[in-house]
């Protein structure tokens, strides 16, 4: 797990990144400018429980691969998740918490996810534990507010223009972030390398 001193502001990215292409970074690099971040965690996941493992790149593959696309040095990727055996992101996230007392924390998404995200293991207990930063993704500027989790905290929103706070606030607290999108898709990418 990166380090990461008493007062920071730190954003935690995670996915399967399998594998991770330029919108990836453009997330990333949104969420450090707009939540004023002082670094952003890109957490490769061992795997992902509601995708198959059978197109699944190995992880010592798709660290490197983040490693070369996220150049800004306030980005740090780990894959502490596979060290440690942690499954689930909400596990994931208490992890995090429990080591790092004082450390503002916020979890990041592309809206893509959060059409599913009810489906996560546990998602109440994510949206509990740390504040929310939702990124635009192309398809997904309007479906977001349909989602079962935007319908669920839709009291615990925050305006786009307070997202630099949002690290600093109490979850449950969410907001969605606009901003340049990429139509990049992992999935894309492994479906054209197959031809």
């Amino acid at each position: 797990m990166p380090y990461a001193a008493k007062g920071l502001t730190v954003g935690l990215f995670g996915g399967s990144f399998n594998p991770p292409h330029a919108g990836h970074a453009l997330v990333a690099e949104i969420a450090l400018r707009k939540l004023a971040l002082d670094q952003l965690w890109w957490m490769v996941t061992p795997g992902n429980p509601l995708k198959s493992v059978r197109e699944l790149a190995p992880l010592a593959e798709r660290i490197e691969l983040s490693e070369k696309i996220a150049r800004n040095p306030k980005i740090k990727v780990t894959a502490f998740e596979a060290a440690r055996h942690v499954r689930y992101t909400a596990d994931t996230l208490a992890l995090v918490k429990a080591r790092n007392p004082g450390v503002d924390f916020v979890w990041i998404m592309g809206a893509d996810s959060l059409r599913d995200f009810h489906r996560w293991q546990r998602w109440r207990e994510i949206v509990l534990t740390f504040p929310i930063a939702v990124i635009d993704r192309p398809g997904a500027t309007l479906s977001f507010l349909s989602s079962v989790v935007a319908k669920t905290f839709d009291y615990a929103r925050v305006d786009e223009g307070d997202a630099p706070l949002l690290a600093r606030m109490q979850a449950p607290a969410w907001t969605f972030i606009h901003g340049p999108r990429s139509s990049l898709s992992s999935t894309a990418i492994r479906k054209a390398a197959r031809g």
